[in-house]
């Protein structure tokens, strides 16, 4: 993705545009189970059949799918004209007096970690994580024990 966004955008603020393309992906990954239990809590609930139920939520996510399509295909490139200069850019690089003094001072100041703390900070990730590997992989010994 961070590929086909910088044939679009330019290099220079892909990593936020990828931000952005990540917030909207994980929102509609929220959403779209969301619409269609909806769909299907109320198709049941007006009478059609168990066997019938996903039928209008395939066709609802197909027509979904056509249209993130079409708007993909509606995506493009920056126009040249609204390309920044290479001053401009150069002015983006280069930090302020104010700023330079700062980030030199701050990296001066105790800028090591200590290693214990980076273990202590991983921890509460590595715990649902392997937790989470341990679950998938009990679940596929189990199925395959029964295949």
């Amino acid at each position: 993705m961070p590929a086909y966004l910088a044939d679009l955008f330019g290099t220079q603020f892909v990593g936020a545009i990828h931000g952005r393309l990540l917030t909207a992906w994980s929102t509609a990954g929220v959403l779209g189970p969301v619409l269609v239990n909806y769909v299907r809590e109320y198709q049941l609930d007006h009478g059609v059949p168990r066997a019938q139920v996903y039928s209008i939520t395939m066709y609802l996510l197909a027509g979904l799918l056509a249209v993130g399509f079409i708007c993909n295909l509606l995506i493009k490139p920056v126009p040249a004209k609204y390309y920044m200069s290479i001053k401009e850019l150069d002015a983006l690089d280069k930090p302020t007096e104010g700023a330079r003094e700062a980030t030199t001072a701050a990296a001066t100041v105790g800028s090591a970690t200590p290693t214990w703390l980076v273990y202590a900070a991983w921890v509460p990730v590595a715990i649902p994580l392997l937790w989470a590997v341990g679950v998938t992989l009990q679940k596929a010994a189990l199925m395959f024990s029964q295949g």
